[in-house]
């Protein structure tokens, strides 16, 4: 979202430095408190709702963040700003309202919007293009150089650097959302975060590990850019990861029953089950 010139200047001040150090070893937990074994996140059952629930909880350099992994063998995902000729939804309750019959696995914020609640940057919702690729310079954490795109069609999806995406995809996808900065590029982080820089925010983000599977991180606590960076690239081990927001970063896991409800939203990313075949 749109911040003021001061709070830009200070994000863009704590992003800058020397480069990032390896992550240390993450705990896994499943949503009941209990830690769980390995490495790769599975999903954990829900034993009042009798359903699967796609986050967990883990901790990372002693920080907890919850892991929402939409599968594409079992999600589809979609971008979501406003009911057909209406407003922005602006937040999870007033989406699920106008969407009852929605099978929901989870929804999260989908990058930057300005007052009114509309991104600043790509956004197609439905193959629709509602918001052009911006390539403009300015301040704050969306201009701080490469940001990137999240999008996909049916069950590929991808985050690319905005460059990359200008350059090399022709055909538009399905659902798109523009944030920044990029956290990890080509398996490498931002130039511009550093190891642990002073500003600290709830954060989150989105990257597509090499099994194809988007990986949604919200932070359960303040933290910086450096971690939730490392997380990707070390723990996740994602090509490309991208910023979401670190103000308003919100998460609607209905099997958990969690609602954030931190503030005015704009664009989301859902994420809806898979209808299942009857036996």
């Amino acid at each position: 979202m749109t911040r003021a010139p001061l709070l830009a200047a200070l994000l863009l001040l704590a992003g800058c430095g020397d480069a990032p150090q390896g992550g240390e070893p993450v705990v896994r937990f499943a949503l009941d408190g209990g830690s769980e074994d390995g490495a790769t996140a599975s999903p954990t059952a829900s034993s009042s709702a009798g359903a699967f629930d796609a986050c967990e909880v883990l901790t990372f350099e002693e920080q907890r963040f919850v892991d929402c992994i939409a599968d594409p063998a079992e999600h589809t995902i979609a971008t979501a700003l406003s009911p057909a000729g209406g407003a922005p939804f602006r937040s999870f309750a007033a989406f699920r309202k106008a969407n009852p019959q929605a099978d929901v696995a989870f929804a999260m914020n989908a990058g930057m919007f300005d007052d009114a609640g509309m991104p600043v940057g790509y956004f197609v919702e439905g193959g629709e293009r509602l918001k052009e690729l911006n390539r403009a310079n300015g301040v704050g954490n969306f201009h701080l150089k490469p940001n990137g795109v999240f999008f996909g069609s049916g069950s590929t999806w991808q985050v690319l650097d905005t460059d990359t995406f200008y350059n090399t995809v022709s055909e538009r996808p399905a659902f798109g959302t523009q944030s920044g900065p990029m956290l990890v590029i080509d398996g490498k982080i931002h130039p511009e975060i550093t190891e642990n820089g002073p500003s600290r925010l709830l954060r989150n983000a989105v990257g597509v590990d090499k099994q194809g599977r988007a990986h949604f991180v919200i932070s359960q606590g303040p933290i910086s850019f450096g971690v939730i960076a490392r997380l990707y690239r070390d723990l996740l081990k994602t090509p490309n990861a991208l910023y979401l927001d670190g103000t308003v970063s919100s998460l609607w896991d209905p099997v958990a029953e969690r609602m954030d409800q931190r503030a005015p939203l704009g664009p989301l990313i859902v994420v809806k089950n898979k209808a299942r075949a009857q036996p």
